[in-house]
């Protein structure tokens, strides 16, 4: 082989090994890769039957879910609230609802869910406005806390939903508002406005006897 085939050939090589990643920036940011990922987007409700492996349960499929946590360096202290965001596909032949969420008491206290959320069959279904309450620990991202949906006809579906920190791509969305802190209880006693007399040193008052004509 001639030097200037040799480096025909390198050339050639060189291009084939570039098309994947030329194929992947060609898919813009509709790709898989530039939308907002989680540890269980794409493998939530796996369902392995042993002679077969199906995705979804109940005919519910949850593409995506995740707990918006703190800015990045920061954190939610324990007892805050923290942002829900699940995609839902109801893959029914007829329409469901999510009623509700409960979690694993040891994690969060509860999670709130504005009303009823309405699944249409084939139709995508966002949570807004649902918030996980009262976390036992602090959220710093990365933890991942259980939760039990619970849908009128599918019935109670688990999934793991893990914390993803509020930056990158989920620096746009809106943080739970975090409950007041507790004021301090004032130590019972007197009131400034209200002194209470020091005791006098000296003893009781006697009145004079009357005098006797």
């Amino acid at each position: 082989m001639t030097s200037s085939s040799r480096r025909r050939a390198i050339a050639v090589a060189a291009f084939l090994a570039a098309i994947p990643a030329m194929a992947a920036c060609g898919a813009g940011f509709d790709a898989n890769t530039n939308k907002p990922y989680s540890p269980n987007e794409a493998g939530v409700l796996v369902q392995n039957s042993g002679s077969a492996i199906s995705y979804g349960k109940n005919g519910v499929m949850i593409p995506q879910a995740f707990i918006l946590g703190p800015d990045s360096g920061s954190q939610i202290a324990a007892g805050g609230s923290a942002p829900l965001y699940l995609t839902i596909l109801n893959k029914a032949d007829t329409a469901d609802a999510l009623t509700g969420i409960t979690t694993n008491q040891q994690q969060a206290a509860s999670v709130k869910v504005p009303g009823p959320i309405q699944l249409t069959p084939g139709t995508y279904a966002k949570t807004p406005g649902v918030t996980v309450d009262g976390v036992k620990q602090a959220l710093l991202g990365g933890e991942t806390l259980q939760l039990t949906l619970q849908f009128k006809n599918a019935g109670d579906i688990t999934i793991a939903v893990p914390v993803i920190a509020r930056s990158r791509e989920f620096a746009t969305l809106p943080a739970a508002t975090q409950p007041a802190p507790t004021p301090s209880t004032p130590l019972t006693g007197a009131s400034p406005s209200s002194p209470v007399a020091p005791a006098s040193s000296a003893g009781p008052s006697m009145s004079p006897s009357p005098q006797t004509s």
